[in-house]
């Protein structure tokens, strides 16, 4: 099963190593991993997103909480949350495919952030469903190169990570 981890922790230069080695110490595998200063520029959020039964992931959130570094941790698909990941992605738009691209950039409420001759770089945020089906949607060949940031998320309502 996915999970979703959210942790907010000190901002100190090899912080990230250490929740990193935590996991391949473990031969646990990381999907995807975000991090970035939050607020409080002590502090880094990091949105780490990884695949296993709950004993492994309650496994794995007890050894984090051990980390002196980890301020807070909260797994965000135990509760409601909001999840989004963004995607860049470069299709060749010759002219004869620029209308059709077009087309299928709006109905995926996305942007195209640049024009070449030859090619659209088209940014799109949503869920890992919605990046997945507009991939699907375009013709293959199109597709010359995809970059994804993985899942970031926050939970809803009352529930937050700050300290």
């Amino acid at each position: 099963m996915r999970h979703i981890i959210s942790i907010l922790m000190e901002n100190e230069a090899g912080a990230l190593s250490r929740v990193a080695g935590l996991f391949s110490a473990r031969g646990y595998n990381i999907e995807s991993l975000t991090v970035a200063p939050t607020e409080d520029t002590s502090l880094s959020r990091m949105t780490l997103v990884t695949n296993g039964s709950e004993e492994i992931v309650e496994q794995i959130t007890k050894q984090l909480n051990k980390l002196i570094d980890v301020v807070k941790l909260v797994e965000l698909t135990e509760g409601p949350h909001i999840e989004r990941e963004m995607m860049l992605i470069k299709l060749k738009a010759e002219r004869a495919h620029r209308a059709e691209i077009t087309s299928l950039v709006e109905i995926f409420r996305g942007r195209i952030i640049d024009v070449t001759d030859t090619s659209y770089i088209v940014e799109m945020t949503g869920s890992v469903s919605k990046l997945d089906a507009f991939i699907e949607a375009v013709h293959e060949d199109l597709v010359v190169e995809v970059v994804r940031t993985g899942p970031s998320g926050i939970a809803r309502g009352p529930k937050s990570l700050g300290v």
